[in-house]
């Protein structure tokens, strides 16, 4: 099949248009082949098609000798016995045939391949034994089960060709069936490439239906831009007036915090904050070192230091012996007022 070409492009190039049509009209077919030569085909065309012909027709006969039966068993009594016995050797005749002509199954490609693998003498002994010694004698009836199954296959195929025809006239229309097989693989071919070219139309709609729905997408933007310019414009001025005079509003601000810090923060006031930070500070530094001697008067008492359990024992039983000696002082005193009271 022709790949498809999209007509823009045989639009934008007349050249390859030209060529593109001489292809598709004079060179190859709607299925990519080459169209025939005028002239008479060659020898080994005609060869190839004759082999053709020839295995297909061997083809059906296998395919036809393989699907036909012997008549049943009624009609064979009844028709006498020698009747009877050629039927049973037509029977068995086609049970053999199809494997030694060849058949297509799987089931038979074994039976095939043995029978291909017989010798002349093999064959020859096979052939002269039953049921194939028979085969002369058996051949007409063997043909008219084959045509009659050859026939079957044919109205099948011209039922299918013809499904409106009456089935008691469907056997003239075998005849002309090469003739609807050519016509239905033409038909097909004009189908494929008329489908081909519907889709490059569709495709070619759905471009165009593409770009008007760009185009009308842009002019409903440009049209809903002129309408709501102007209440967008408002709004944008109006936004850079009121940003333009809180901008305005904080340098007058700037301006009025310097001059009111000039105006508070004379020279003389500056002097007089500078040396009070000075005097902070050294206040700050004495301070701190008044601190650190407090802190270390208070650790020699046991207070803040790391061993201050241990002072602190210790200034209790120096409080306890301070005590027992003001006792012992207090008795010696009463002791020396006695004394003197006596000595007096």
């Amino acid at each position: 099949m022709l790949p498809p070409v999209d007509r823009d492009v045989l639009r934008d190039n007349p050249q390859f248009a030209k060529l593109h049509a001489a292809l598709r009209n004079d060179l190859l077919n709607p299925d990519g082949s080459t169209k025939p030569r005028r002239r008479p085909a060659h020898a080994h065309q005609a060869d190839l098609a004759d082999a053709r012909l020839q295995t297909a027709k061997l083809h059906l006969l296998e395919r036809a000798l393989a699907a036909s039966r012997p008549a049943s068993p009624a009609t064979t009594t009844s028709s006498g016995g020698s009747s009877g016995g050629s039927s049973g050797a037509l029977a068995r005749l086609l049970l053999l045939l199809p494997s030694l002509v060849g058949d297509d199954d799987d089931e038979h490609d074994s039976a095939a391949a043995a029978a291909a693998a017989l010798g002349p003498d093999a064959a020859a002994l096979l052939l002269s034994s039953p049921p194939f010694c028979d085969l002369p004698s058996l051949l007409p009836q063997l043909g008219s089960l084959a045509s009659a199954q050859l026939h079957a296959s044919a109205l099948c195929v011209a039922r299918v060709a013809h499904p409106s025809r009456n089935p008691s006239f469907l056997h003239r229309c075998i005849p002309s069936l090469p003739g609807d097989h050519a016509a239905l693989r033409q038909s097909l071919a004009g189908a494929r490439a008329a489908l081909v070219d519907a889709r490059l139309d569709a495709l070619a709609l759905l471009a165009d239906l593409l770009r008007l729905y760009t185009q009308s997408l842009a002019l409903l933007i440009q049209r809903l831009e002129f309408k709501h310019v102007v209440a967008a414009r408002n709004l944008e001025l109006r936004a850079l007036d009121v940003s333009l005079a809180a901008r305005q509003t904080a340098r007058d601000a700037a301006t009025a915090a310097s001059s009111a810090a000039r105006d508070v923060y004379t020279p003389d006031t500056l002097a007089a904050l500078a040396n009070y930070s000075s005097h902070l500070k050294d206040a700050h530094v004495r301070a701190a070192e008044r601190v650190r001697g407090l802190k270390a008067e208070l650790a020699e008492y046991g207070v803040g230091a790391d061993n201050a359990r241990d002072k602190e024992k210790t200034m209790r039983a120096l409080a306890r012996t301070c005590r027992e000696m003001e006792r012992q002082m207090e008795d010696v005193n009463n002791d020396l007022d006695r004394l003197r009271g006596r000595t007096r």
